[in-house]
């Protein structure tokens, strides 16, 4: 009994831990309580014994034709319409189980939460035991390594899912996300190639034809899924540092938020910049310029900055801290996602005297409907990058003796050396998203001032001119 113990023992401590966490998750409900407290907006009308949705739909056709010949009345009438002020009311509610368990894609999101940080402390534990450099240690790894495989192969269809969910998006932006997968497929092509190591700190020359074909389609896959999430994160950072300029406490992150915001966005663009070759030669020591003929910049760049070993450390740790940085955001940009639908209520009931609320009306229906949909994308990426670099700390050795588990899964030195990839890859691409898309909101911001200053200086031209006459 004692030497099967002693045998099996890392194997028993990975059940075991993945065991007792999986129903520590389910028991107290820590996906629900991970979104305790934020604030969601719902209409008035919506308050009759609890949270009901936005819209109403009508129960019969005789009910939809009562009402289209009601409207057809009411817009030949030459009265004039009267503003209700109550309609034009907005409440804030904090949420709470019961309205986030009616939520679509619910269940998901909780399996999702629950699969992903259960195999994220296995491989914690798989780094902790595997310092010890015991020998039984390999029969241990098989627990992170299919639970790392379900989680992320879950969090990628997901992903995919939802990014064609047919209400969700614009019939464009899913049209933009089958045009980024192709152009990801063709740089992940490119990328296989031998010339890979002149641009990226990365060698694939150990890896064979259908290693690289598979990381080609995984450029090509991250490249569509990842476009939904990176442009509300880009529309939540918008609003949450308030960009827009809206002097709005309501709409806008405090301090803190802001902060989580700011330094998220840095760190992932930091990131996604160090494993391109002429920034991270700057920062790598190189003890063979040693020539006389070469220019005091050169030989300075090439002479200050870390050791290799160090380097690869620093930015292991750097993609994690982006992984948890990201999980933190989540609320800051949960908020802001739900808090753009109070925008859009303020905008059109200061648009006109008379304002249309039923756009605004149908926004918070649809932020309210979609809400753990925007959570799932939101968090897979930042869980994704932490798995893959989960990968990347498995060494080949432990599965010499598994071949056949390896024929079947991802559990050989192909998952070390391309995990830390993926891992990059996702971290670089949600960045140029992100960035892109700030970016075209400043530019769109930009054309606006420009075009309100031309129109300002127009009606002055005129009013002194009439003035004059």
């Amino acid at each position: 009994m004692i030497e099967f113990f002693l045998t099996y023992k890392n194997l028993l401590l990975q059940a075991l831990l993945s065991l007792s966490l999986t129903l520590f998750l389910v028991f107290f409900k820590i996906p629900i309580f991970f979104l305790h407290g934020l604030f969601t907006y719902i209409h008035p009308d919506n308050l009759s014994n609890g949270v009901k949705a936005a819209i109403r739909r009508p129960d019969t056709s005789d009910s939809t034709s009562k009402n289209n010949t009601e409207l057809r009345k009411r817009n030949k009438s030459k009265d004039k319409f009267e503003f209700d002020e109550n309609n034009a009311q907005i409440f804030r509610l904090k949420l709470d189980e019961a309205h986030l368990q009616s939520r679509l894609f619910s269940d998901d999101y909780r399996n999702a939460f629950t699969i992903s940080f259960v195999a994220i402390s296995c491989f914690l534990l798989h780094v902790y035991l595997s310092s010890s450099a015991s020998e039984e240690s390999g029969f241990g790894i098989l627990v992170p390594v299919l639970l790392g495989s379900v989680a992320v192969f879950k969090l990628l269809i997901l992903l995919a899912k939802l990014s064609f969910e047919k209400s969700a998006s614009r019939w464009s932006e899913k049209l933009l996300c089958v045009v980024f997968g192709i152009l990801g497929l063709i740089l992940g092509s490119v990328t296989c190639c031998r010339f890979t190591s002149l641009v990226l700190d990365f060698d694939f020359g150990s890896i064979d034809g259908f290693g690289r074909m598979f990381i080609a389609v995984f450029m090509s896959c991250t490249s569509t899924i990842l476009f939904m999430p990176s442009m509300k994160i880009a529309r939540s950072f918008w609003l949450g540092t308030d960009q827009i300029r809206s002097n709005l406490s309501v709409m806008t992150c405090e301090w803190y938020g802001r902060f989580v915001l700011y330094a998220n966005y840095l760190l992932m663009t930091l990131t996604g910049l160090l494993w391109i070759k002429p920034l991270s030669e700057l920062l790598v020591i190189n003890n063979n310029n040693t020539k006389n003929s070469i220019r005091n910049a050169e030989r300075l760049a090439g002479n200050i900055g870390f050791s290799p070993s160090e380097f690869d450390k620093l930015r292991i740790w750097l993609l994690v801290l982006s992984g948890v940085l990201q999980l933190v955001a989540l609320r800051p940009n949960l908020q802001m996602y739900l808090n753009e639908a109070l925008l859009s209520w303020y905008q059109r009931l200061h648009a006109s005297k008379v304002p249309d609320l039923d756009y605004s009306r149908a926004k918070v229906f649809l932020h309210n409907h979609y809400l753990c949909l925007v959570v799932i994308q939101f968090f897979a990426p930042p869980m994704l990058i932490l798995l893959f670099v989960g990968f990347s700390q498995v060494d080949g050795h432990y599965f010499d003796n598994y071949q056949f588990m390896c024929s079947l899964l991802p559990c050989s030195a192909f998952v070390k050396e391309v995990g830390l990839f993926m891992a990059w890859w996702v971290v670089f691409v949600s960045s140029v998203y992100t960035s892109a898309t700030i970016a075209l909101f400043r530019c769109g911001n930009f054309c606006n001032n420009i075009i309100m200053y031309v129109e300002q200086h127009t009606t002055l031209l005129q009013t002194q001119s009439k003035v004059s006459l």
